[in-house]
């Protein structure tokens, strides 16, 4: 059983308030942190942290190089070993310049928990994410049952994250009333949705076609229509659980409130491919899916910056860079069709080209 220090809890739980209060820190971030924390106490044997010494950062260093997930089995990622050690650096800086640790601790010594550059290079490089197509999350829709109201409530959630790309904190927080069937969009409002840095933006349902929108749009109806609930209930209700015929828990219904975290979802998410006899997709990958499905549209500067925003992107290029990647196999084909003999055009006579370039010139 890991040691504890009375003193390191202490300074700890001053740090956390500092993330917290003064740097504006959320509840997940912070638990990162106190996660990097734990690990090294626990090479060091819950040393005090004023007796720190270079020669335990290289120590840690080294061991993180040789730790296993829990879940796969194998050596941790370099990413992994890289957000650790950035959270451990940051920690030994601050508390370089706390009371009481001014004369045991210089900033320098926070340096030794960075990688090398090379270890850098590999835990930063990007590689091409798994992600599923439009056909197959319109297959897995058609796959999925649609009897009782719990299975129901699965599909018309897998249909909303299509329309959407709204991310899993979000869909766990929607309330009936942030939804708008007449005008077809819905208002990701921070002061109730959990959306990401609580920015607050409305989101169209986006063109994707058959049937997703009529699953969602029958759903809404269902809750209000069948079960008269109103704007401040959930739009998607946690499991209500009751005793089966053998004594043993059953799932018998929804309950009139949502889901405090984010497993039952990628739950739903995972049962429902794999019944569509695909790999699991994860709820934020539909995200990337859009994106790539935007970029076959050949769209206007104009629309892709509508279809950026309706993401909760202020910047059209935050979309192409965190999620419009060409997949591998794509980028071959497109490589492949340059060496096909083509038109002689002028790129500046492309409407899109010039429309994107005022665009530049506008914010410049």
């Amino acid at each position: 059983m890991m040691k504890h220090s009375a003193t390191n809890e202490r300074i700890k739980r001053d740090y956390f308030a500092y993330l917290k209060e003064a740097k504006g820190r959320d509840e997940a971030t912070i638990d990162g942190v106190a996660k990097a924390l734990a690990r090294f106490e626990e090479s060091t044997q819950a040393r005090d942290f004023k007796r720190f010494h270079k020669a335990q950062a290289v120590s840690f260093k080294a061991g993180l190089a040789k730790a296993l997930n829990s879940r796969t089995g194998e050596r941790i990622s370099k990413a992994t070993m890289l957000s650790t050690l950035r959270e451990l650096r940051s920690f030994f800086f601050w508390l370089a310049r706390e009371p009481g640790f001014k004369s045991h601790l210089a900033y320098a010594d926070a340096d030794y928990f960075n990688l090398s550059d090379k270890d850098i290079a590999v835990a930063r490089a990007r590689r091409e994410k798994r992600v599923p197509t439009l056909a197959q999350v319109h297959h897995v829709l058609s796959t999925m049952p649609a009897e009782t109201i719990l299975e129901r409530r699965d599909r018309a959630l897998i249909a909303f994250a299509a329309l959407t790309g709204a991310r899993v904190a979000a869909l766990a927080s929607f309330r009936l009333g942030h939804v708008n069937i007449d005008d077809g969009f819905v208002e990701q409002d921070a002061r109730d949705v959990r959306t990401k840095f609580a920015k607050t933006f409305p989101t169209w349902f986006m063109p994707i076609g058959r049937g997703a929108l009529a699953m969602f749009t029958a759903w809404v109806g269902e809750l209000k229509g069948d079960h008269l609930w109103g704007r401040d209930d959930p739009l998607f209700p946690a499991t209500e659980m009751g005793l089966d015929a053998n004594g043993g828990f059953t799932a018998v219904g929804i309950l009139r409130s949502g889901w405090r975290t984010t497993q039952p979802i990628n739950a739903i998410f995972r049962r429902a491919f794999e019944r569509g006899g695909l790999p699991y997709f994860n709820p934020h990958s539909f995200r990337d899916m859009l994106v790539r499905h935007a970029m076959t549209l050949d769209l206007s500067a104009e629309s892709m910056k509508a279809w950026s925003q309706n993401l909760g992107h202020a910047d059209v290029l935050t979309t192409f860079t965190s999620y419009g990647n060409v997949p591998a196999h794509r980028q071959g084909e497109l490589i492949r069709a340059l060496s096909e003999p083509r038109p002689q055009c002028n790129t500046l006579d492309d409407p899109n080209v010039i429309a994107l370039i005022r665009a530049i010139q506008a914010r410049a």
